[in-house]
């Protein structure tokens, strides 16, 4: 690789080389086009995050726990919330998780969405709790005057309804007249719809979910020619780490940059902290959100000197625990790498023993390998303390 050389300076030691001043450089190139404009809703408030109302779109995941294991509970919804999550799901099935709500609300880190079928009693629990928004499919629990005592309470506590179409589980009659269509979905959530706004209740999110992609983004484009509520974007059943990541990526980010959606969970069958980054990578690929450091790094090949794999993972490792939202590119050789460094807060690239670091482009230090991922996390101190303060 023809810009890296070989280290002429002193033997490896722990002890880092002195740093030269930086005195700054042109600013970077200028920023991507913007996306098309977010679409207009109301604005829905579940605890302190705003969802709808042209907030940012807000990242949730769902717990995986007995509900009814309080304790477990909350470490669960504790670690979705170092994780980066905003608004927390939890299932309440039965008595015993009902009974929960109280310990479970006293403990939590973020907002909590009480996730109710078929039986009223539980969503009354929830709401008695202080829980801050339900789940609810007005469609399973038959009796209309329960629905109503439901939708009473939560008016009374300003508690938001998020009305939840699955595709899977449509209405017989929808599915005898539409199939497991988008036009069935959409016929299901504004049947839901009806059944609020008859009760004079208008505090309300809408999701429409299918395990299909193509399938889910035109119910959500549909519903959104014929309602202003806010959407709650996701594939159901997405699949496992891999797979489900694809899917949903896909499928958000095509709804996401038309405008359409205004909260977001990834569903994977996995530990729903995993959940959490991708949604977060979703959203910062879109240039809709930023928290973490942000990694670009070539894929490797027959150019590249050095492990640049490991390198890359190195990098990822080290920087785990920023939330700034620094760029850092992984470089591996001359090619695309320099313009790569010019995009990014901080550059790394490395050859054989020895690597090069570089600031907006500009190459500003030399240091053995040993030494460089430590000169790394130096330089990404460095560019939160000048660029991002309220992180330092």
């Amino acid at each position: 690789m023809s810009e890296l050389r070989t280290s002429t300076g002193p033997p490896q030691t722990d002890e880092l080389p002195p740093v030269p001043e930086w005195t700054g450089v042109a600013p970077r190139n200028p920023a991507p086009p913007p996306l098309v404009p977010r679409r207009t809703t109301r604005a829905v408030q579940v605890g302190p995050v705003t969802i709808g109302g042209g907030a940012p779109v807000s990242v949730q995941s769902m717990t995986i726990t007995k509900t009814d294991d309080w304790a477990a509970t909350l470490e669960q919804i504790h670690a979705l919330a170092a994780a980066g999550c905003e608004i927390a799901r939890v299932s309440v099935p039965d008595a015993k998780a009902a009974a929960a709500c109280v310990k479970i609300k006293e403990g939590s880190p973020l907002p909590l969405v009480a996730d109710i079928h078929f039986d009223h009693r539980y969503a009354l629990a929830a709401i008695d709790a202080g829980w801050d928004k339900l789940r609810l499919n007005p469609g399973n629990i038959r009796d209309a005057a329960k629905v109503r005592e439901v939708v009473k309470a939560a008016a009374a506590r300003r508690m938001p309804i998020r009305i939840g179409v699955n595709n899977g589980s449509l209405a017989p009659d929808i599915v005898e007249r539409y199939g497991h269509t988008p036009e069935g979905m959409v016929e299901s959530g504004l049947r839901h719809l009806r059944i609020l706004e008859e009760l004079d209740f208008h505090d309300i999110v809408v999701s429409l979910k299918a395990h299909d992609v193509r399938t889910t983004v035109a119910a959500y484009r549909l519903m959104a020619t014929k309602v202003d509520y806010p959407f709650h974007l996701g594939i159901t059943e997405a699949g496992t780490l891999r797979s489900g990541t694809v899917k949903s990526s896909v499928g958000l980010g095509l709804l996401l940059a038309e405008g359409i959606g205004d909260t977001i969970r990834v569903s994977l069958t996995a530990d729903p902290v995993e959940e959490v980054p991708v949604c977060w990578d979703i959203l910062k690929s879109l240039g809709l959100r930023e928290r973490g450091v942000e990694i670009t790094s070539c894929p490797s090949c027959g150019r590249v000197q050095i492990d640049i794999v490991k390198l890359a993972e190195q990098v990822e490792r080290i920087t785990a625990e920023y939330r700034a939202p620094v760029k850092v590119a992984v470089m591996g050789c001359a090619v695309n790498g320099p313009g790569e460094a010019s995009m990014a807060d901080v550059g790394i690239a490395g050859g054989k023993g020895m690597g090069l670091i570089y600031r907006d482009g500009v190459m500003i230090r030399s240091l053995p390998e040993a030494q460089l991922l430590a000169g790394l996390r130096e330089e990404i101190e460095k560019v939160i303390k000048e660029r991002y303060p309220e992180y330092a």
